[in-house]
């Protein structure tokens, strides 16, 4: 299987105050002068390396990140990275990623 990964990145590059950041480091674990940084560089705010030895935890957090984004209304984009190639995708096709099958249900 290759390498792959989800990058989740901030829409718009805010400058969040300090309840969300702190609330978002207890989700990530990135500090929150690492998650500013990254937010005002339009950098990705996380990313979750799949199918590997750390899909355990990296799942999760990545499904609490956009699970906390979409509560308070803060837009985001996702990025899939495989073999180096680094493609947009939307919440759907995460969602296919994640749990393969599941939207074939009645098919």
């Amino acid at each position: 299987m290759s390498d792959l990964s989800i990058s989740l990145t901030l829409d718009g590059a805010p400058d969040l105050p300090s309840a969300p950041l702190q609330a978002l480091y207890r989700v990530t674990g990135r500090s929150t002068p690492e998650l500013r940084r990254s937010i005002l560089a339009g950098e990705p705010l996380f990313t979750a390396a799949l199918f590997g030895r750390e899909h355990i935890t990296a799942a999760p957090r990545l499904e609490k990140t956009i699970a906390f984004l979409t509560e308070h209304d803060l837009g985001f984009s996702l990025t899939e990275t495989s073999d180096g190639v680094h493609t947009p995708i939307d919440l759907a096709t995460l969602r296919e990623i994640l749990e393969p099958g599941a939207g074939l249900a009645g098919a």
